[in-house]
């Protein structure tokens, strides 16, 4: 049965169809962009973020499993940012589309990442206070979003930290901020815009209940 709600009891990962499934399409999609990326080494430099967060979100379904739902959101956000990891963000083609089809200025496609960090990951990031912190109420909704902005933040000083102790032509396709150099503002805050209506449709949907 599909689930909204996080907590145990859960199906065990092995018994869990759903899991599989994602993790399945995920891992199809990450060989896929994994195959010539147009610069590998910006391919290896932003898969780090996968490195990281696909074990340990394995490791710890046992003790501290999301809802359906939010594995559901995570892997949404894995598969548009391996996407991103192949072309390099403002470079794939979707963009281009975007931006021949609406007269743009721009690739908006790390735009549209970044609304989806905030949209597709606010809501596991409610979980995850709700069940850690035991929050309630006004804030099960504003950490989420305090907590988007952070992150963030944090990776756009990362992206500056990893772009100035490389090459300059690494650098500039990891940075992907096409000669605006507001970028990484305009990237955090629509990370922010994302959380804030993610938690805005939670709280129109009424589906979450408060309970740790």
């Amino acid at each position: 049965m599909f689930t909204t709600a996080s907590g145990n009891p859960r199906p065990d990962f092995r018994s869990n169809g759903l899991l599989w499934f994602l993790l399945a399409a995920f891992c199809v999609v990450w060989v896929l962009a994994a195959i010539e990326p147009l610069y590998p080494d910006d391919w290896l430099l932003e898969n780090v973020l996968v490195f990281a967060s696909v074990p340990v979100l394995l490791l710890t379904y046992k003790r501290f499993p999301f809802s359906d739902l939010s594995y559901v959101l995570l892997t949404a956000f894995m598969i548009l940012h391996s996407i991103g990891t192949h072309y390099t963000y403002a470079e794939v083609p979707f963009g281009f589309w975007l931006q021949e089809q609406f007269n743009l200025s721009r690739n908006h496609y790390d735009r549209i990442v970044h609304c989806s960090f905030g949209l597709l990951l606010a809501y596991p990031m409610r979980e995850l206070v709700q069940r850690s912190a035991r929050s309630v109420g006004f804030w099960l909704f504003f950490l989420p979003i305090t907590m988007t902005l952070g992150m963030s933040a944090m990776y756009e000083v990362a992206e500056w930290f990893a772009a100035a102790v490389t090459n300059p032509e690494l650098g500039t396709a990891y940075l992907g901020t096409q000669g605006d150099e507001w970028d990484a503002q305009k990237d955090t805050g629509l990370a922010a815009i994302g959380a804030l209506l993610c938690m805005v449709i939670t709280v129109t949907a009424g589906k979450i209940t408060d309970r740790p």
